[in-house]
């Protein structure tokens, strides 16, 4: 056994996307931590959005662990577009 094989990730790149998500399945939920890198903002930044009034919809996978689905990441989305004049 290598030392390499012994060695851990950090559990924020563990729980990462690991996979790309398919966009066409509005109910698919993601991670916290997903829907923060999806959107390329920290994590202070997403529980900041997440507690304001405009933000997305959460859904409560447990007591301790939140997710956002890929229709309420997109509504979000929608919701922060600028018009142009």
């Amino acid at each position: 056994m290598s030392l390499r094989e012994n060695e851990r990730l950090p559990w924020r790149k563990q729980r990462a996307l690991d996979a790309p998500f398919d966009v066409s399945h509005d109910n698919q939920i993601l991670t916290f931590l997903e829907w923060c890198r999806i959107n390329r903002i920290s994590e202070r930044t997403g529980w900041r959005i997440i507690h304001s009034p405009g933000g997305p919809v959460v859904t409560m996978l447990s007591p301790r662990r939140y997710g956002i689905t890929v229709a309420a990441n997109r509504e979000w989305q929608k919701s922060r577009e600028l018009e142009r004049v």
